[in-house]
């Protein structure tokens, strides 16, 4: 949808700070109900924006920093992780609900100053109550299993209504989109989302041609020395038999079991990189195959020369071993654009 400039200025003006985070005293229903309108929130106009471009990253916090994340139903995300993980708050906020409210067991909502709300679900134990006041990153709750899975089930609110946290956040790095969004109050307690200013064109760009190997992970073992041997890679782990995913489009050059690497592929890319990826317990490619960034490669395993399942990456240039950190914030799962020179016909390492 086109937005004149001048009704997006005065839309801005009207983006909230503080507004629902000076509440901190809730009705009985407002402390028993999920889904429930926010009386502060449409008050002075039907319109606000949530600008997420200048934030901090202190600001923000995924749910589940090192879980696995995809879409549930009605706009659920479900964060798998592993028994007893930190449930974390996205945003500084209040504490509205917290108690148990099936069928999501153990229950958490925070209303957050910004004007959203988010749900947290299946807690093994909530550790904040109602009017208490939590700061992104705070610990929450303390992760449940039901069935035998161990996750969160994680949701957006505006006004009591179910939003698309995709809008807001990517499901494979956790990371915050830098955008404007656009909240309108429509008809009852419906509200159109829209977004306002979209990511920058190389980011944009970067997302086409790029995939973090394995989304949610953090580092075991960084590249360089370690053990009186150097660490021609970084090690990453999640869980026994996560999806590995390329990261980036190319050839498989190398599909097979090989010393201590255990299970291992090689690609090719035209970027100028190879990659491996090794001590998988299956590899989902042969040599020959042409791969996409992001298809699922292999699953982590902990063949060859490993002590628990994860995934061994190394990134090549001519033959020699690079730090990854070079091409890649494993904090953030994030590309590092300066690692690469742009030509006509896409991104070549430096």
């Amino acid at each position: 949808m086109m937005i004149k400039a001048k009704y997006i200025i005065l839309l801005a003006a009207l983006t909230l700070t503080l507004l629902s985070c000076a509440q901190t005293k809730f009705t009985a229903l407002e402390q028993q109900q999920i889904s429930m309108e926010d009386p502060l929130l449409f008050e002075k106009s039907d319109a606000f924006t949530i600008d997420f471009t200048g934030g901090r990253d202190k600001d923000y916090c995924f749910p589940l920093p090192v879980g696995k994340a995809k879409m549930g139903k009605d706009y659920s995300v479900v964060i798998e992780t592993t028994k007893g993980d930190a449930v974390k708050a996205m945003f500084d906020g209040v504490v509205r609900l917290s108690r148990n409210n099936p069928p999501f067991g153990n229950v958490i909502v925070v209303r957050h100053g910004n004007g959203l709300e988010t749900v947290y679900g299946n807690n093994a134990e909530n550790l904040v109550k109602s009017g208490d006041r939590v700061k992104a990153g705070q610990t929450i709750a303390i992760v449940g299993t039901n069935k035998g899975q161990t996750y969160c089930e994680f949701a957006m609110m505006v006004n009591g209504g179910r939003v698309n946290p995709e809008i807001f956040f990517s499901l494979e790095s956790h990371r915050l989109r830098k955008q404007v969004v656009l909240f309108r109050k429509t008809a009852g307690w419906k509200v159109d989302v829209s977004v306002l200013k979209a990511p920058q064109p190389d980011e944009e760009i970067a997302r086409q041609w790029w995939c973090y190997p394995l989304p949610g992970a953090k580092v075991i073992s960084p590249y360089g020395g370690r053990g009186g041997r150097r660490h021609t890679g970084m090690d990453l782990k999640t869980k026994p038999n996560d999806n590995i995913l390329a990261a980036f489009d190319g050839e498989v050059v190398f599909s097979a079991r090989y010393a201590g690497y255990g299970n291992l592929i090689r690609i090719k890319h035209p970027n100028g990189l190879e990659t491996y990826y090794s001590h998988n317990s299956k590899n989902m490619v042969k040599v020959g195959d042409r791969v996409k960034a992001g298809q699922v490669i292999a699953l982590t395993g902990r063949t060859g020369r490993a002590t628990t399942e994860h995934l061994h990456f190394e990134t090549r240039l001519n033959g020699k071993a690079v730090n990854p950190n070079k091409y890649f914030d494993h904090v953030n799962h994030t590309i590092r654009l300066s690692a690469f020179r742009k030509t006509k016909n896409g991104y070549v390492a430096r």
